[in-house]
């Protein structure tokens, strides 16, 4: 377990340091080191906050999922409320707190996971049955996921969305219960977005870049530009271009363009690599678990990772419409690092106490749930 760790923290540390470096070189020309320093001190809030995840026993949280998840619905509520939360670009989705800005959404990404690996421990031996494994799941999920919908947020929506049916999945609810309402989910989240004039040209710019690139598709053209001039080596740190007004956000969204035009392809895949490796050992994590709420929490919160990123280099690529969502540990934003080092705290917690967790007979019979998982954690619990 010490080497997945120990891999583990490389790979994010790798990930942070090239973020703050390519951070002060993508916004240097419009805003020197502002956007540095307040990324440095949400990283240092976000140390601090994994060092206690990491501390702390992550069992506990057990005992307090649904007391986090009724918190993450009251911000989620407020931040919606005009006066309270901050609007920009026509949506709501912070909270002022004077030199910084909070995103609730971030807070309900692990807040969502931490409650539905507590419910699928809980009632591992019912999760195959209907109301256990579709009906109350769904409806928490309906509720959390309407409020950042509403916001609105639909990539992370989309990707809340897709974790959380890879979590109850994992803890063994019947796929047949969770296709058709996915299906309908997918239905609903596509007629919303054919409803939404903003998301409906960004779909037709994905689809037809030639023909959008000097609107809709204006950011992500550019973005491929940038990662076409960097080749194999790149331009050199601090000579990029394409940051000069050309690529909107590109020190948040679409950073990986930036670090593709200065550090080249070299650099670009590197990250991807370090993406695949954290996600790697956060499975290991997980499976090595030992009780099945670190199983069910380590995999919700390892494919929240890897499915952000992998969400977010798609955009950049145009491999995937434009979603929004930050490249974890590299673009700016405090509460998305805040939240991302959290998880990374949770993860190195459930390995640190996996050696208290190995099966024993008496595990086997613990009726609080957390009975260990024998051989394959996706198997169905007995």
């Amino acid at each position: 377990m010490k080497w997945a760790t120990t891999i583990l923290v490389a790979a994010v540390a790798g990930l942070m340091a090239l973020g703050m470096v390519m951070l002060y070189s993508a916004s240097m020309a419009q805003s020197g080191s502002r956007y540095l320093i307040m990324q440095l001190a949400w990283g240092g809030l976000g140390l601090i906050a994994c060092m206690a995840a990491t501390i702390i026993d992550y069992r506990r949280l057990q005992s307090f999922a649904w007391p986090l998840l009724g918190l993450t619905l009251l911000l989620l509520v407020l931040v919606l409320i005009p006066g309270i939360g901050v609007e920009r670009n026509g949506a709501r989705r912070w909270f002022n707190l004077g030199p910084m800005h909070f995103q609730p959404s971030e807070l309900a990404k692990v807040g969502l996971l931490v409650a539905l690996a507590a419910y699928g421990a809980k009632f591992h031996d019912k999760m195959r049955e209907f109301k256990r494994g579709l009906l109350i799941p769904g409806i928490v999920l309906a509720v959390l996921l309407g409020l950042i919908f509403k916001e609105p947020d639909f990539g992370t929506t989309l990707l809340l969305a897709t974790v959380s049916i890879i979590v109850l999945l994992v803890a063994g609810a019947d796929w047949r219960y969770l296709v058709p309402p996915a299906l309908a989910g997918v239905a609903l989240f596509a007629l919303a977005v054919f409803n939404d004039p903003v998301r409906m040209r960004r779909i037709m710019a994905f689809l037809h870049p030639d023909e959008h690139k000097a609107d809709a598709g204006f950011q992500a053209y550019h973005a491929m530009l940038a990662l076409g001039s960097g080749g194999a080596t790149g331009l050199g740190l601090g000579n990029g271009r394409q940051k000069l007004g050309f690529v909107p956000e590109h020190h948040t969204d679409f950073i990986f363009s930036i670090i593709g035009e200065e550090l080249g392809a070299i650099a670009t895949l590197a990250v991807v690599v370090a993406f695949m490796v954290i996600v790697l050992c956060g499975l290991y994590i997980s499976w090595r678990s030992g009780n099945r709420f670190g199983q069910l929490l380590g995999c919700g919160l390892t494919f929240l990772i890897g499915l952000q990123a992998f969400i977010n280099i798609g955009v950049v690529t145009s491999a995937l419409p434009n979603k929004g969502l930050p490249l974890p540990f590299i673009s700016y934003g405090g509460s998305s690092l805040f939240a991302m080092l959290t998880v990374v705290g949770l993860l190195l917690s459930i390995a640190s106490h996996a050696a208290e967790s190995e099966p024993t007979p008496a595990a086997t019979s613990n009726e609080q749930g957390t009975a260990p998982l024998e051989g394959n954690p996706f198997a169905e619990a007995p």
